[in-house]
C-alpha cells in the first residue's frame, strides 16, 4: 500500500504536461550539455582524433544519460523524498556485495559487472548519502541538532559507507562521500566549533592514520610534497601535468595539437588528467571559460534551491552543488600539484560511465527540485 501510494503521489497531474515543461530551468540544461559536448571533443582528442574506444563510448553514454537526465527530471521530487532511506540502502547493499563479487581491476575491488557497464557503487554512493541526509534533516529542528539520536545517526550513515570504498581500496573517493555528507550537515546548521574540533582531533590522529595508509598511498603524499624525488616513477604523472598545463600559455596550442598528450607522455589523459589535456590544447582562455561554465551550473543549482518550498529540496541543491564544488576543486588542484593524486574525476568531462550516471542522476534530482519548487513535502 505504501508503494502504491509513493507510485500515486509521484506520478499525480498536479501540475500540466505545458507547466512542467515551462518549469524547467533551459540555462543549467545547455550548460550541462555544452560541457558534455565540450568532454565528447576532448575525449576525442585523447583518441589521436580519431574515433576509438574511449571517444565512441563516451559519446554513447553521455548520449544515454543525457535523456535519462531529462525523463528522471519530470518525476515528483516526492519521489526521491519518499524513496530516499531505500536508495541509501540499496547503494550500500551494493558496496557490499563487491566486496565478494566485485570487478578487480588495477589492484581495486571497486565494480559490478552489469555487461553493459561495470558499475562502481561508489560513486552512487555520492548522491545517495546527500538525498538521505536532506530528507533526515527535512524535519530536524535546528534546536533538535544535537540530540543524541540526531549526532549518532549521521555519523553511522556516513562511516558505514566511507569504510566500505577505504577497504576497497578507494582513499579518494571515500573522502568525496565524506565531504559530500559533510556539506548537507553544514548546511543543516551544526555548529562551526564540532567542525574546528573533528580537524583538531584528525591532524591529531594523523600520524595513525598514515600509518595504516597503504604503500602507494603513503608514496602519494609524498609526491605532493616533493613530486622531484622520483620524476621517472611517483612523480611522473603530476610532473608530466603541470608540463601541459603550462605549455598551454594564453590561448592554447590548438584543438588536436596538444603534445604531451599526443606523444603519450601524460597517462589517464582521458580520466583524472582530461583537464590537463584540455588546458594545454585551449590555453588559460579556454580554462576560464570552462570555469565559469561550471561556476553558472553551480549558481543556478543553488539558485533552485533557494527558490524551492521545502526543506528537502533546499538541502539537496545546496548539498549537491557543495559536493560539485568539491569534485571540481580538488580534481583541478590534483593535477595543478596543489593536492596529492586522490583519482578524482572532473564532472561530465571525464570518461567513466559511473561517474557521469551518478552526476546525471543527480542534476535531474536538481532539475525535479526546479519543476516542483512550489511543493511542500509534510
Amino acid at each position: 500500500r505504501y508503494l502504491k501510494m509513493i507510485i500515486r503521489n509521484t506520478f499525480s497531474e498536479k501540475k500540466t504536461f505545458l507547466e512542467k515543461i515551462k518549469s524547467i530551468d533551459y540555462i543549467l540544461m545547455a550548460v550541462i550539455l555544452l560541457i558534455g559536448i565540450i568532454s565528447c571533443f576532448s575525449m576525442y582528442s585523447t583518441d589521436g582524433g580519431q574515433f576509438k574506444y574511449h571517444t565512441n563510448s563516451h559519446i554513447l553514454k553521455f548520449s544515454l544519460f543525457f535523456i535519462l537526465f531529462i525523463i528522471f527530471s519530470f518525476i515528483q521530487i516526492r519521489f526521491w523524498h519518499a524513496l530516499a532511506y531505500l536508495f541509501y540502502l540499496l547503494v550500500l547493499c551494493m558496496l557490499v556485495y563487491v566486496l565478494w563479487f566485485g570487478v578487480t581491476a588495477q589492484g581495486s575491488q571497486r565494480w559490478i559487472n552489469l555487461y553493459f557497464l561495470n558499475l562502481q557503487p561508489s560513486e552512487l554512493m555520492k548522491i545517495a548519502i546527500i538525498v538521505c541526509f536532506a530528507k533526515f534533516y527535512h524535519r530536524v529542528q535546528t534546536q533538535d541538532l544535537y540530540k543524541l539520536k540526531n549526532i549518532l545517526y549521521p555519523i553511522v550513515l556516513l562511516a558505514l559507507p566511507i569504510y566500505l570504498v577505504i577497504i576497497q581500496p578507494d582513499l579518494g573517493t571515500s573522502i568525496l562521500i565524506a565531504g559530500s555528507g559533510l556539506a548537507v550537515v553544514w548546511l543543516a546548521g551544526v555548529r562551526i566549533r564540532y567542525f574546528v574540533y573533528s580537524a583538531l582531533t584528525l591532524l591529531v590522529c594523523a600520524p595513525f592514520v598514515i600509518s595504516l595508509l597503504k604503500t602507494y598511498q603513503k608514496i602519494r603524499i609524498l609526491t605532493f610534497f616533493n613530486p622531484e624525488r622520483d620524476p621517472l616513477g611517483a612523480g611522473y604523472q603530476i610532473l608530466q601535468s603541470k608540463i601541459a598545463v603550462g605549455s598551454g600559455g594564453l590561448f592554447g596550442k590548438g584543438y588536436l595539437k596538444g603534445t604531451q598528450g599526443y606523444l603519450e607522455y601524460l597517462p589517464e589523459k582521458h580520466t583524472d588528467f582530461i583537464f590537463t589535456l584540455f588546458s594545454e590544447e585551449f590555453g588559460f582562455l579556454g580554462s576560464s571559460i570552462l570555469l565559469m561554465l561550471y561556476f553558472v551550473m553551480l549558481f543556478r543549482i543553488i539558485r533552485i534551491g533557494k527558490e524551492s518550498k521545502s526543506y528537502f529540496a533546499k538541502f539537496y541543491c545546496f548539498g549537491f552543488s557543495s559536493a560539485l564544488f568539491i569534485y571540481i576543486v580538488v580534481n583541478m588542484s590534483m593535477v595543478l600539484g596543489l593536492l596529492p593524486i586522490v583519482g578524482s574525476p572532473l564532472p561530465i568531462m571525464s570518461y567513466g560511465g559511473s561517474a557521469l550516471l551518478s552526476t546525471m542522476i543527480g542534476f535531474s534530482i536538481v532539475m525535479s527540485c526546479k519543476i516542483y519548487s512550489k511543493e511542500a513535502i509534510s
